[in-house]
């Protein structure tokens, strides 16, 4: 199965000059603990957390509507192609030591984000079906 079966499609993203105001207000608002920092032409050029905004910008004392996103955003972004496996992309989280990653099309474009819980929901969900089918075939256990 490929990695775009389980992203989410619909990415939360700001662009490079976002502040960071703006940004957290974003996360509130769309329930969610990252942001993917794009380009002009929709490539990801960093992911932004509420983690880095915390350790970047309350921390630093640094007002957070001048510090815009590019300023305090995790660079070199590691990205999925969309027809990679699941297997390979868990292993790619592993290896990288992360959790979110950005789906990108063949011109590198974004397409979507897949989450290490996305992957566990969706395991957890295969596992299940396994189980009922191994269950509905397996003899009767006496009682």
């Amino acid at each position: 199965m490929g990695i775009v079966k389980c992203c989410r499609e619909q990415v939360v993203a700001v662009s490079l000059d976002t502040p960071a105001v703006d940004v957290a207000r974003i996360m509130g608002e769309k329930n969610v603990g990252s942001v993917v920092v794009i380009s002009s032409d929709n490539r990801p050029a960093g992911i932004l957390t509420d983690r880095d905004l915390a350790v970047r910008v309350m921390a630093q004392e640094k007002n957070p509507g001048e510090v815009r996103a590019k300023e305090v955003m995790t660079r070199d972004v590691v990205t999925f192609q969309d027809s990679m496996g699941i297997y390979e992309a868990i292993r790619k989280m592993t290896d990288e030591g992360i959790r979110r990653m950005p789906v990108v099309d063949d011109a590198g474009k974004l397409i979507g984000i897949v989450t290490m819980d996305e992957i566990i929901r969706m395991l957890g969900e295969e596992m299940a079906i396994i189980a009922k089918n191994i269950e509905k075939q397996s003899p009767p256990i006496p009682v």
